[in-house]
């Protein structure tokens, strides 16, 4: 069964794109815990990510990496959190969240829903720094 990742990646579903490759995509999360929450998804429907192959986790896990530092450089943070999952969506994503305390990785705070517009500026600035590097 095809995963609401999977249609938001065929363009089927709206998504607020920072990143696309041939291998993964990152976009915006439409229930953020903190402004520049970020989802790297593969666009292989992989389930569990100790499911993915070796490449494609050194890949997610180098496109996690350039995301957080432009993260961290367009919402000053102390540290850029990473979270893996799962239970939520069975389609593998890797969660970048802005943060300054450990309290702010709850999910129980996240946001009901967010303004395209605020998705589309946030985005607009992570691309910019993405640009930088």
């Amino acid at each position: 069964m095809t995963t609401i990742f999977t249609r938001i990646i065929e363009g089927q579903i709206p998504g607020t794109f920072v990143y696309r490759d041939s291998l993964c995509v990152a976009f915006l999360s439409i229930n953020p815990l903190a402004n520049g929450h970020v989802l790297v998804v593969p666009i292989e429907e992989v389930d569990h990510w100790i499911d993915m192959s070796p490449e494609l986790s050194a890949h997610m896990f180098s496109v996690s990496h350039r995301i957080s530092i432009a993260i961290s450089r367009a919402f000053p943070c102390t540290r850029v959190g990473l979270i893996i999952a799962g239970y939520e969506i069975n389609h593998c994503h890797i969660h970048l969240i802005p943060t300054n305390t450990m309290s702010e990785l709850n999910f129980a705070n996240a946001a009901a829903n967010v303004e395209r517009s605020v998705l589309e500026a946030q985005a607009e600035k992570l691309m910019g720094e993405l640009a930088r590097f």
